[in-house]
């Protein structure tokens, strides 16, 4: 039997934030608490080799769903597969399939990208005179020249740091890759550069894609597949140009003005209540 690369299944995920001030001085006062669903009983299945992108305003969940797939968190309610196992009961196995890049990735910022990577490396158990040679073949296929591989990521820009996060997570060659707002940020070359390299993953090495993004055009361009999320709850999925063809009969529509019918609101707009409610960085 062939799994899907991807099932969820009625993932809930609740945050809750007691003020400040309560925290300081317990049994002061009522703590103020306040519980925000970011992930509202969401349903996705992503079938082998997709490219499916989780299009939502900053703050509508998107990013709390990639966590909750990548296991950094747990679903309060609902099951997550990967290829058939588990997130709960067969972790370290779906931690084997899947790597995962977001938009605030972490490095050793005193090394090079060839010696971050070669930490990577090492930790994933890759033979490291073949890691070596992948790190210079990965980063040079995403526009870094072999005389930056061994200068301090310190010195590099925004979009090349982020470049270098996206080799790291391609070098374990995962069957499922996780891509959180992967070209926020980026320069418009940087950014073409990192979209065709996602198309180029697929086609090389059969990989599943998993895209969050605010970036209309670039899930136009990627994405097989779409979900719109909106204040934690899968309010559509379609083919961009079947989503298109919800506001217009001719497909002529753009994914800005299907976001705008289906939510009545634009994608710069965020959502207040959950981005007060919990931090920024688990719910996204």
């Amino acid at each position: 039997m062939e799994y899907p690369a991807l099932e969820v299944q009625g993932a809930v995920k609740v945050f809750e934030r007691t003020r400040a001030w309560a925290r300081l001085w317990p049994g002061r006062a009522p703590a103020a608490d306040r519980r925000v669903v970011a992930v509202d009983h969401v349903d996705l299945r992503v079938a082998r080799g997709e490219i499916f992108g989780v299009l939502g305003a900053n703050g509508s969940g998107k990013s709390t769903l990639i966590r909750l797939i990548s296991t950094l968190l747990i679903p309060d309610a609902g099951v997550v597969r990967v290829f058939g196992h588990d997130i709960a009961a067969d972790e370290m196995r779906v931690k084997r399939l899947i790597n995962r890049v977001s938009v605030d990735a972490a490095f050793f910022k005193k090394l090079s990208p060839m010696e971050n990577l070669l930490y990577a490396a090492r930790l994933y158990g890759l033979e490291i005179a073949a890691a070596r040679r992948e790190i210079v073949a990965i980063l040079g296929q995403l526009g870094i020249k072999p005389a930056r591989v061994h200068e301090p990521l310190e010195k590099m820009s925004r979009g090349m740091q982020q470049k270098v996060a996206i080799a790291r997570a391609l070098l374990t060659s995962p069957v499922l890759l996780l891509l959180d707002e992967p070209t926020t940020g980026l320069d418009p070359r940087s950014k073409r550069e990192v979209q065709q390299f996602v198309l180029d993953l697929r086609a090389r090495h059969d990989a599943t894609v998993v895209l969050t993004t605010h970036d209309m055009d670039e899930a136009d361009r990627l994405c097989d597949r779409i979900a719109v999320i909106d204040s934690g709850r899968i309010i559509a999925q379609d083919t961009p140009a079947g989503l298109k063809r919800l506001v217009s009969p001719t497909g002529d529509a753009s994914l800005e003005d299907v976001f705008m019918k289906l939510t009545g609101r634009s994608l710069t707009d965020s959502d207040a209540l959950e981005e007060e409610a919990a931090e920024p960085a688990a719910v996204g």
